[in-house]
């Protein structure tokens, strides 16, 4: 470079550029720098996720402090349909063993009223045997029989006393009967209920029995009057009857079914609309057919007002809430109904005897008819008097079966068993 002015130049920028070249080109790392740098930015990243997160909570705890009505609501809110939830689940937990209980408890006394009506049947077939004794025992139509086939001289007068009792004990034996069957699904069913209560523990406690085996014993034992009292009193009265209507009838007369059923009827007119003089004070407008049942409420035990002991004193008590049963609407309805079914079933079994012969056939052109055939009164007596073996028959003859399976006897008995047991229905 020429002049000195130029070097000088020269050397100033050879130095400012090695200056820049230094600056530029820094000295090689030592080792391990790279991971410290490394560490050094993600120090750098943590300090900064931290305020990251101080600045979300911050954010988090402003949003509540603005608005701490409404988070305290929402969390009332939660925790009350969590608690809801939890009260239904354990409610409907009660619900689900408390219908479990009465399903069963209800099986369990569904059994235990169907295993109480056979016993009622096997009861009421067990009785006709006493019963048909006491009935032939008290009309004794087979000793009139023997006299007749001695040809005696009063023959017609025996006639006549035949006519009358043997009318006489088949009628009363239909009434006696229905009666027998009616009052004692009364009287079972209501021992059935006590039994039960007694045996689902409801009467425990320290309290006694609402129906020992005693008292059992003694309350059933008043079916006797029906056998004793009550049957010599229907007696009088349907005896009374038969002679009104047949008394004036003579031996000869012919009837044919549908007439004889029209006697039946003003029989049993005469004898159901019947009011005794002696009793009516006292029954009142109660029908007189609770009274062949059941005796008035001055019996024996109840006129004992001193030295009553407490069987003495639970006896009395059943006898009263049947005869409150007997006296009830139902009971009337249902031994009527027994009893349309039962004089129904006597005349059919009539009817075998009243068929008509081929001649009758041709003579009249009806097949059907129930008037076509007509016999001598003489002639329906022993078929009349016969009808006591079917009537009070130990096997089921239709006659039984037909009172035995009335559905009107069945709901009825089913409502007597579910009132005596049923705690709350037997409080009232």
């Amino acid at each position: 470079f020429p002049g000195g002015a130029g070097r000088r130049r020269h050397r100033g920028e050879a130095a400012w550029a090695g200056r820049c070249l230094r600056g530029r080109l820094s000295p090689p790392a030592p080792p391990g720098g790279t991971r410290g740098a490394e560490a050094a930015s993600l120090g750098g990243s943590g300090r900064g996720g931290g305020r990251a997160g101080g600045r979300m909570l911050g954010a988090l705890w402003s949003f509540l402090k603005r608005h701490k009505k409404k988070c305290l609501f929402l969390g009332s809110f939660l925790g009350g349909v969590y608690l809801l939830g939890k009260y239904g689940q354990k409610k409907i937990k009660e619900i689900q063993e408390r219908e479990a209980a009465e399903y069963i408890a209800q099986a369990r006394r569904q059994y235990h009223f169907e295993s109480n009506q056979r016993t009622c049947n096997m009861t009421v077939l067990s009785m006709l045997p006493t019963l048909r004794d006491a009935l032939m025992h008290q009309l004794n139509s087979e000793s009139l029989t023997s006299l007749l086939k001695n040809r005696p001289p009063n023959k017609l007068e025996i006639w006549e006393d035949l006519k009358i009792i043997s009318f006489t004990r088949s009628i009363v034996g239909v009434y006696s009967t229905c009666m027998l069957v009616v009052l004692l699904r009364v009287q079972l069913n209501i021992i059935g209920g006590y039994i039960y209560l007694d045996n689902a523990a409801i009467c425990k406690n320290g309290t006694t029995p609402l129906a020992p085996p005693e008292v059992q014993q003694q309350y059933l034992s008043s079916i006797q009057h029906l056998l004793g009292d009550g049957l010599t009193e229907l007696i009088t009265v349907v005896k009374q009857a038969v002679q009104k209507v047949f008394g004036s009838v003579s031996l000869k007369h012919t009837l044919s079914l549908l007439e004889l059923e029209q006697k039946l009827k003003e029989i049993r007119k005469l004898i159901e609309q019947h009011k005794d003089l002696s009793h009516s004070d006292k029954i009142g407008s109660r029908s007189l057919l609770c009274h062949y049942m059941m005796p008035d409420e001055e019996n024996p035990l109840a006129t004992q007002a001193c030295g009553l002991t407490e069987r003495d004193v639970a006896t009395i008590k059943l006898l009263n809430e049947t005869r409150d049963m007997l006296e009830s609407p139902d009971f009337s309805t249902v031994l009527s109904t027994c009893l349309n079914r039962g004089f129904s079933r006597l005349l059919d079994n009539m009817a075998e005897f009243f068929r008509p012969t081929e001649q009758d056939l041709c003579q009249s052109g009806s097949v059907n008819s129930l008037s076509s055939v007509s016999l001598p009164l003489a002639k329906i007596i022993p078929i009349i008097n016969g009808q006591i073996h079917s009537v009070c028959s130990e096997t089921p003859s239709h006659f039984i079966q037909d009172l035995l399976m009335m559905e009107q006897m069945k709901d009825f008995a089913a409502n007597v068993y579910e009132a005596f047991s049923t705690p709350q229905q037997l409080e009232k």
